[in-house]
C-alpha cells in the first residue's frame, strides 16, 4: 500500500482511504490510536499538512476522533 504519485486523486484522500482500509481489516482496531504524523510522513512521503489533512477527512468521515493533549483513536465502527 502506497501513496500513487501519479494518480489524480489528492495525495490526502489516498492516505486516508488506505488508513480506512487498515480499519477495515482490523489492522489498526476501534478504540487504539492511529499511527503518530511523524510515522505516517515517513512511512508514504507525505508532508504534515497531507497527514493533517488526510486525519481531518478521516474526522469527517466518522473513522476517528482527536482528543486534545492525547492524539487520534480509532472510533467504534456501528
Amino acid at each position: 500500500m502506497s501513496i500513487d504519485e501519479m494518480s489524480p486523486v489528492p495525495f490526502y484522500v489516498q492516505l486516508a482511504d488506505l488508513l480506512a482500509k487498515q480499519i477495515e481489516d482490523g489492522t489498526l482496531k476501534p478504540r487504539q490510536p492511529i499511527p503518530s504524523e511523524a510515522y505516517l510522513q515517513q512511512t508514504y512521503g507525505v508532508s504534515r499538512g497531507t497527514v493533517r489533512a488526510a486525519v481531518k477527512l478521516m474526522r469527517e468521515r466518522g473513522l476517528v476522533l482527536t482528543f486534545a493533549g492525547r492524539g487520534t483513536w480509532v472510533a467504534e465502527q456501528q
